[in-house]
């Protein structure tokens, strides 16, 4: 992670992926990222080997690290309302989305998730 934000400089954001391990993400921190990230979430065809993510990671880095959290993972939009309750500020869908009859309306649903009521 320093290499890359020495790489990109200040202006560009820098996310870091930290799978379920808490040391990454105060690493990330550490450096500068702009955002982490915790997954697999759930079971995933995009993530099959990585670790299951606890929701408490999440929870935890909006509590500790003041940085955006990105959840990643078997994220679908049944499942989504539980992870942003956690605390997610992001979510990274791939076969949700993709695998849907219409990923444009399906991503539009995801949009409602995040609009204020």
């Amino acid at each position: 992670p320093a290499a890359a934000r020495g790489a990109l400089g200040p202006r560009r954001i820098l996310g870091l992926t930290c799978y379920a391990d808490w040391s990454r993400a105060t690493g990330g921190a550490e450096v500068g990222a702009d955002y982490i990230a915790f997954g697999a979430m759930f079971p995933s065809t995009t993530k099959p080997h990585a670790p299951p993510a606890p929701f408490a990671l999440i929870e935890r880095a909006k509590r500790e690290l003041g940085l955006p959290v990105a959840a990643i993972g078997g994220i679908t939009l049944e499942r989504a309302p539980q992870v942003l309750a956690a605390g997610a500020d992001l979510l990274a869908v791939v076969g949700d989305v993709f695998g849907a009859p219409d990923p444009a309306a399906r991503a539009r649903a995801y949009g409602v998730l995040f609009r204020a009521p």
